[in-house]
C-alpha cells in the first residue's frame, strides 16, 4: 500500500516536468546556439522548439516516477458544519467544511484512477443538514465505499457512515449516539434582574416559540419537540437502510455511545481494525494492490485569506450576535 499525499504527488510530477524541459532548453542552446556560434531568432526558435519537446516527453515520464493511485480518501474531522467552524470563539475547535468533503469525494468519483473511497471519519457530529449531504454524496460514489473512524464517530459522523458500504473501527473508538438534541437558553431571570421585558411583534403563531426572553408555552414546547422527533425519525430510518438494521434495535440504543468492541456485538460497526487493516480490506475487495492519495480542497492565495478574513469576522462580530439571536439550535 503506498500512500501519497495528492500536493506532494502533483509538486513532484510538476518538478519533474520542468526538469525535462530545462533539459530540452540546454539541449536545444548546445545544437543551435553554441554549435553555431551566435544568437540568431531562427536558433532561438530551435531552442524553444527543443524545450517544448522535453517538456512534452517529461510528461508521462512524470507519471511513470509518481507512484499510481486507485484508492480516494477523504476526512471528516471535528466538528461538522456548513463552514467548518467550530463555534464563535477564537481558536476553538474547527473541523472540515462540508461542502468541501462533499467536493472532495465528488472529484474522487469522476477520476478515472479511483476504484474506491476511503472515509476517515473522527467526529463528535455536528449540524443535520451538512452531515446528510456528506452521507449523499458517500451514497452517490459509484464504488466500494469504506469508512473507518480513529477516535470517535458519534452522531452526525455516523450519520454519514451509514451512506457508506461498511464502518470499521478500533476496538477503543467511540461509536454511536444515534440522537438529535436541541437547547435553548431560558434567560427569563437574568433578564427580570435586568430589568428587562419581551415585547412580541411577531406574524404567525409559533414564529418566536423558544425565544430566550420569555418561557416557553406548553403548546411551543410539544411543537419544539416535534421538530426534534422529526429528525430523529430520520436519522433512525437512515441507519436502518444504510447498516440493514431494524429500527427497533437502533432505537433501543437510546443515543448511547459505545466503545468500538460493544459496538461491533450490537452491529453498529461491520469490522474491527485500524486504517492500515481497512486499506487491505479494499485491496481484497478490488483484488488488486491499492494505493491511496488524500483528496484535499484546492484554494488559491486569494481564497484562503478571504476565508481566513470571514471566519474572523465571524468570530469576532457575527457569530457572537448569532449565539443570541438563535433561541434554538438542533445539531447531531
Amino acid at each position: 500500500m503506498v500512500e501519497v499525499d495528492s500536493r506532494e504527488r502533483a509538486l513532484g510530477h510538476l518538478a519533474v516536468v520542468l526538469v525535462g524541459a530545462l533539459v530540452g532548453l540546454v539541449v536545444g542552446w548546445l545544437l543551435f546556439v553554441e554549435w553555431i556560434g551566435e544568437y540568431t531568432i531562427l536558433g532561438a526558435l530551435l531552442m524553444l522548439l527543443a524545450g517544448l519537446v522535453g517538456l512534452r516527453l517529461a510528461g508521462p515520464v512524470a507519471s511513470r516516477l509518481q507512484p499510481r493511485y486507485n484508492v480516494a480518501e477523504v476526512a471528516v474531522e471535528g466538528p461538522i458544519t456548513r463552514n467548518g467552524g467550530g463555534g464563535p470563539v477564537p481558536g476553538g475547535v474547527r473541523g472540515t467544511p462540508a461542502d468541501d468533503v462533499v467536493e472532495q469525494i465528488e472529484a474522487a468519483d469522476a477520476d478515472d484512477n479511483v476504484d474506491a473511497l476511503l472515509v476517515k471519519l473522527n467526529t463528535p457530529g455536528g449540524e443535520v443538514v451538512p452531515s446528510d449531504d456528506i452521507r449523499n454524496a458517500a451514497l452517490a460514489f459509484e464504488g466500494p465505499t469504506v469508512a473507518y473512524t480513529t477516535d470517535t464517530c458519534a452522531s452526525g459522523g455516523y450519520w454519514i457512515a451509514s451512506g457508506c458500504d461498511e464502518l470499521w473501527a478500533r476496538d477503543t473508538s467511540i461509536v454511536g449516539s444515534i440522537g438529535v438534541i436541541g437547547s435553548r437558553v431560558n434567560a427569563t431571570d437574568l433578564a427580570d434582574q435586568l430589568g428587562l421585558s419581551y415585547e412580541r411583534f411577531a406574524a404567525g403563531k409559533y414564529k418566536d416559540a423558544g425565544t430566550a426572553l420569555r418561557e416557553l408555552e406548553p403548546e411551543e414546547r410539544e411543537y419544539l419537540q416535534g421538530i426534534i422527533d422529526d429528525y430523529y425519525q430520520h436519522f433512525v430510518e437512515r441507519v436502518a437502510q444504510g447498516r440493514g438494521m431494524a429500527p427497533g434495535d437502533i432505537r433501543q440504543t437510546e443515543a448511547r455511545v459505545y466503545i468500538g468492541e460493544r459496538a461491533y456485538d450490537l452491529g453498529l460497526v461491520d469490522a474491527l481494525g485500524t486504517r492500515d487493516d481497512a486499506l487491505d480490506h479494499v485491496e481484497e475487495i478490488l483484488g488488486a494492490a491499492v494505493s491511496a492519495v488524500e483528496f484535499r480542497p484546492s484554494r488559491s492565495p486569494m481564497q484562503r485569506l478571504s476565508r481566513g478574513a470571514s471566519r474572523t469576522a465571524y468570530a469576532f462580530g457575527a457569530g457572537i450576535a448569532s449565539r443570541v439571536d438563535d433561541d434554538l439550535s438542533i445539531r447531531l
